[in-house]
């Protein structure tokens, strides 16, 4: 009888656990698939010094000595900061800062990659790719070198490094921080066959009592494998895995590039 209980648990909690998983990953697409989402994303326009000129904008964006403004055809002036955006009919225009350069993003709700969309694509929940990894922490933030897809680097501050086990092997992974979690950019020997060739992203909770659990069935692709219009990092050298990953999203069954 008690075997019998504890096998009962087991098998809910395993249930549970795929639960979860398909619930995240259908709110992971219902955003990626969102009126902001990344597929409504259809052009990057880098701005000049002074005035230009960006199609289908009311008016024009200004650029001087690293300050942006929208001036409209009607002589409302918008100062063009991180949450400021214009909008026109089905269009948004914003402002980003990628490296020192200035550049206009379109958004587009009748896009073309939103309309020919068919779903993301993940490998089936294994619960042994979840896993719990020792964290290590630096005496103090350590900066980290992170490549984008545009050729650029940023130094960012890492708090210090996961120790985890798969299939018999010790790995380690360096994170940043971003919105109070821990944010990996990682390759493995899957990428550019199963799964995205650029990499992946993996978000887990901040480390507690120097444990952190890295749920790699959560792993998901960067922006830049739904719209070519996406500035992504890149994974740094020290997160590059001389292992397969079986676990988290597939590449997308269309390639973009």
């Amino acid at each position: 009888m008690l075997r019998c209980l504890i096998a009962v648990a087991a098998w809910l909690a395993v249930n549970s656990y795929q639960t979860e998983i398909v619930k995240w990953r259908q709110q992971k697409e219902t955003e990626l698939k969102a009126d902001g989402g990344w597929l409504t994303v259809t052009g990057l326009f880098w701005l000049k010094e002074g005035d230009n000129r960006v199609e289908g904008a009311p008016g024009v964006f200004a650029l001087h000595e690293g300050k942006a403004l929208f001036r409209a055809d009607t002589g409302v002036v918008t100062v063009m900061g991180p949450e400021n955006s214009i909008t026109a009919g089905d269009l948004t225009f914003s402002v980003i800062e990628r490296s020192g350069r200035y550049g206009v993003r379109l958004k587009d709700k009748n896009s073309k990659l939103r309309a020919e969309f068919r779903g993301q694509r993940w490998f089936p929940p294994r619960e042994s790719y979840r896993v719990q990894a020792r964290f290590v922490s630096y005496e103090k933030p350590k900066m980290m070198t992170v490549p984008n897809i545009l050729g650029s680097t940023f130094q960012f501050p890492s708090p210090g490094y996961a120790v985890f086990a798969l299939d018999g092997r010790e790995l380690r992974l360096e994170p940043v921080v971003e919105d109070n979690e821990l944010f990996f950019i990682f390759r493995d020997l899957t990428a550019g066959k199963e799964t995205y060739g650029s990499g992946r992203f993996l978000y887990a909770k901040l480390p507690r009592d120097g444990k952190v659990e890295l749920d790699f069935n959560k792993a998901e692709n960067p922006p830049c494998a739904f719209t070519p219009y996406a500035t992504c990092p890149l994974p740094p050298k020290q997160n590059i895995l001389a292992i397969r990953i079986e676990a988290g999203e597939l590449a997308p069954a269309h390639s973009i590039h």
